[in-house]
């Protein structure tokens, strides 16, 4: 199982974003390996928001329909004691500025195993986890 990141959905959604063509061959492979993909909903808020201010908010909400609706994408969600470790994270990577949506990802990896994020964030790997595509 991978976690998608936020940088991962834009990329793919934003032909102008620097990672298009890296994350729109990325997203082809896992699709033709029909991976198990995993992620939050701090990041589909996240995307969502972004799409709608980069793009506009008739896209996202076509975006954000089609990640609902996904069955090949498990979408996590924090209970408060994910949320408060999350801030604690979020204080031990301070110096790293990470978000508080990237500090709750780690924990919710942490929490159901997963060690590979599909991300273009260099704070995954901060944290410890292998960024996918490399």
């Amino acid at each position: 199982m991978i976690f998608v990141d936020t940088g991962a959905f834009l990329a793919r959604h934003l032909s102008r974003d620097q990672h298009h063509a890296v994350a729109t061959a990325a997203w082809a492979k896992l699709a033709s390996q029909k991976a198990r993909l995993v992620t939050s909903n701090f990041v589909i808020d996240e995307t969502l928001t972004l799409l709608a201010r980069r793009t506009d908010p008739a896209f996202a909400v076509q975006r954000g329909r089609a990640l609902y609706a996904s069955t090949s994408l498990t979408i996590l969600r924090p209970d408060s004691a994910d949320e408060v470790a999350a801030l604690e994270r979020m204080h031990k990577l301070a110096d790293h500025e990470v978000s508080f949506t990237d500090a709750v990802s780690f924990v919710l990896m942490a929490r159901h195993g997963l060690t590979t994020a599909f991300t273009f964030d260099r704070h995954f790997a901060d944290a410890g986890f292998l960024g996918w595509p490399g």
